[in-house]
This record gives structure tokens, sequence and C-alpha cells, in this order.
């Protein structure tokens, strides 16, 4: 049976989760969903979710796997809530113990057990195989925007995460704790020696005025077109200009919280003593 997509983009973060299923009725894996959080108030929100439920609900679909392609820094997971309301497993790629890791001194976490990323169900190992009731899927280790990064192939089509934008964009940045950017070109290079025709389902897209949102394009597009890393770059060329350009960015809006929330699978912290949850901010840190 071949796998269908249905994509819902967010936005406010710029970010399209996907619902990857073989038809009304079957199982199916939710990729990348976002759980609504205003970095102002500091309230979260369901309504990307719901979105997705309603659509799992009226296909009568099975959720099997809740996949996530990293830990985002630019939005809170949705996999906890989503878990709760329709089932599944929340799975990531082993080396999210790495990104743990880097994240300890910050967060000051260095008394919680994070070494074995109790907080995911499943952690893929590199190229480990796995199903979507009858569809067949492999998680792909592609790191470099982090060390964790996964891609998921199904069919003929691949979840890539940040690893690729939409060819007028770009790639991802490497400037994060363990990113690297020949890594990440290494990575999009395995991608992009797929067959011309392979799909590639994107986790963000930020648009030019003169377009609008798209998250799905194939690889030889990205391979004739894409603005950092088509075929004429070579990897020491796109080294010094994803270098040059992540050392202008400013950190996403988003990621104190996100990071904290997300290497722990999106589980929020538990309530305190008068029923409230906090997030921590590191001061003069970063």
């Amino acid at each position: 049976m071949a796998a269908q997509v249905a994509s819902f983009f967010d936005p406010e973060t710029f970010t399209v989760s996907h619902v990857i299923h073989a038809g009304a009725g079957s199982a199916c894996a939710i990729v990348d969903p976002v759980l609504d959080y205003d970095n102002r108030s500091g309230r979260t929100s369901t309504c990307s979710a719901d979105r997705i439920i309603a659509f799992v609900e009226a296909q009568q679909l099975r959720v099997e796997w809740l996949l996530e392609t990293h830990a985002h820094a630019d939005h809170v997971s949705a996999a906890p809530y989503l878990r709760s309301r329709l089932g599944g497993r929340i799975a990531i790629g082993s080396r999210i113990r790495d990104v743990q890791q880097l994240f300890r001194h910050v967060y000051n976490l260095d008394k919680t057990p994070f070494g074995i990323a109790r907080d995911f169900d499943h952690l893929f190992e590199a190229d480990e195989t796995f199903l979507i009731g009858e569809l067949e899927a492999q998680a792909w280790h592609v790191p470099g925007h982090t060390p964790a990064d996964t891609a998921y192939l199904i069919d003929d089509k691949v979840f890539v995460g940040d690893t690729l934008f939409m060819p007028d964009v770009g790639t991802a940045r490497c400037d994060f704790p363990g990113g690297d950017a020949a890594t990440l070109y290494r990575s999009i290079k395995r991608i992009l020696s797929l067959p011309d025709e392979t799909r590639l389902y994107l986790c963000h897209d930020y648009p030019p005025a003169s377009r609008q949102p798209a998250w799905s394009c194939s690889v030889v597009e990205q391979r004739a077109h894409n603005l950092h890393v088509h075929d004429r770059i070579a990897e020491s060329e796109f080294v010094a200009k994803r270098r040059a350009r992540d050392a202008t960015l400013a950190l996403p809006v988003l990621m104190l919280p996100a990071v904290q929330l997300n290497i722990r699978a999106g589980l929020l912290p538990p309530p305190e003593d008068n029923g409230v949850r906090y997030l921590k901010i590191p001061l003069d840190l970063l």
C-alpha cells in the first residue's frame, strides 16, 4: 500500500507536521507535532495538535508512532498530548542522549538521569527499520544540525526534519551545541543521492514574500536549485558559507523553553506545591 501524507502548517512557528498513513482506517505516524506556546504569557494551548486529532479521527486512523526528527529549538512538541489522546509511541534517534548531555549544564540538570533517554518510548538506531501498519519505514541518522537528527524514509518519501528547507531558503543552521556544517553537508548528500523523483517533506518553511508556504519538493529540485547545497557547491564552500551565515543569526525565540522540554520528549515539568508548572531559563549563559 502506498503512503499518503497530510500536512499541517503552523504559521506562528513556521513548522509543518505530517501524518503518514495508507488510507482511511489504516495505521499512521505523526511527525513533528506542535504544542502552541505563547512566550510572552507562558501559556500553552493545543489548537495545532487538535487539527491533527480531528483529521486522524475523521479518517479513523490508528496512531502507532509519534516521530520526532530532532529536539526542536523553535517549537514545543505536542507528542505527549497526542499520545494521551490517540495513543502511539514517541520516538526519536538514539543520539538524543548526546543532545541531553550537551544541555545538562545549560539547565543544571546534573541530578537528572538523562543518560538512558527514558522519557521517549523508543530510540531508533541508525538505519533501523520499522513498520507503520503495513508501511515499511527506515530511520536514517542525518546529523549536522544537531547530533540526533533523524530522517524517516517511507516508500518514495523522506521526512527530512531541518536538514533541508525549500530550495530558495537553503539548509538548517549548524551552530547549536553539537552541530557541524561538514557533517550536515554529508547527511544532505546522502539524502540527495536518492532517486530524482523522491519527495522530500520538510519540517519548516520561511517563505519569501513572493510565494506561499510550501513543504514538499523533489530530490532533483534540491540538487538543481538549493540556495546552499546544490550540486555545484563543494563541501568546503558550503561549510564556509554556512558558518558565515550562522554567525549572523540570533537564537530562535523559543529555543530555551523548547529545548528544555523537547530533550524530555516534550513532557511538561510536574506541578510544584502551588499547582503551577515552571520552566528554567538560564541568565547570562548563552
